[in-house]
């Protein structure tokens, strides 16, 4: 049983930056690829990161490129999510997922491909 449970969400005001981490209770850790979603109200889920098995592979949507980092600890199972220069735009429920896949430099961008979801954490960014 994969559980995935996210913090450090919270309201910011723009130009300000959060720390979201997600703790998944995986013994195998290594053999996933973890990544984060993002809801806004009205809006569809949609892809904010992801890293691969061996940590050195990383992608991320344009819209938070060179803002946000994506980063994982294995001792800790733990998969951080660093935002910086946040803007209202960024507001929305942020979720962390995980999928098991065989190819270490594996990256996966699509909600379908992850099996496994944690409960969110809402972000808000005041103008």
């Amino acid at each position: 049983q994969v559980q995935l449970v996210e913090s450090g969400g919270g309201l910011v005001q723009a130009g300000g930056s959060l720390r979201l981490s997600c703790a998944a209770s995986i013994r195998t850790f290594s053999r996933y690829c973890m990544g984060w979603f993002r809801q806004a109200p009205g809006k569809e889920r949609e892809f904010v990161a992801a890293i691969s098995r061996n940590n050195i592979n990383t992608y991320y949507a344009d819209s938070v490129k060179g803002r946000f980092t994506i980063s994982r600890d294995g001792a800790k199972n733990t998969v951080y999510l660093q935002m910086n220069s946040l803007k209202p735009e960024d507001t929305a429920v942020y979720y962390c997922a995980a999928d098991s896949t065989v190819q270490v430099m594996d990256v996966k961008t699509f909600p379908d491909e992850y099996d496994y979801w944690g409960q969110g954490t809402q972000v808000t960014v005041s103008s």
